[in-house]
C-alpha cells in the first residue's frame, strides 16, 4: 500500500470574508472528492479570508498511480480561476 499526501497553499481571489472563503473552499473540496476519489480537508489558515491550506491524501497499490493522481489534482486546482497555488509539498509514504 502506497500513501501519497500533499499540502497545497492557495490564495483565494474572490473571497472578501470568511463566508466567501468557505464557499470557494467547500466547492473545491467537494469537486476533488467526487472527481478524484481523494481525501481532502482544509488544514490551515482557518482565520484568514484570502488564504487556505488544503491537505490531500491518495492511497494506491503503486507509487506511479499515486503520483499521477496528485498531479491531476494539482492541475485541477491550478485551472480554477478563483484561486492561485502559492506552495505545494508532496510526500510519499
Amino acid at each position: 500500500m502506497i500513501v501519497c499526501s500533499c499540502e497545497i497553499e492557495i490564495l483565494i481571489y474572490e473571497a472578501n470574508s470568511l463566508k466567501e472563503k468557505r464557499h470557494v473552499i467547500k466547492s473545491i473540496i467537494e469537486r476533488i472528492r467526487s472527481k478524484f476519489n481523494a481525501s481532502v480537508a482544509e488544514v490551515g489558515y482557518n482565520e484568514l479570508w484570502n488564504r487556505s491550506l488544503l491537505g490531500i491524501a491518495v492511497v494506491s497499490n503503486t507509487q506511479k498511480m499515486c503520483d499521477a493522481s496528485i498531479s491531476r489534482i494539482i492541475t485541477f486546482i491550478d485551472n480554477d480561476e478563483r484561486v492561485e497555488i502559492i506552495n505545494c509539498y508532496r510526500e510519499i509514504i
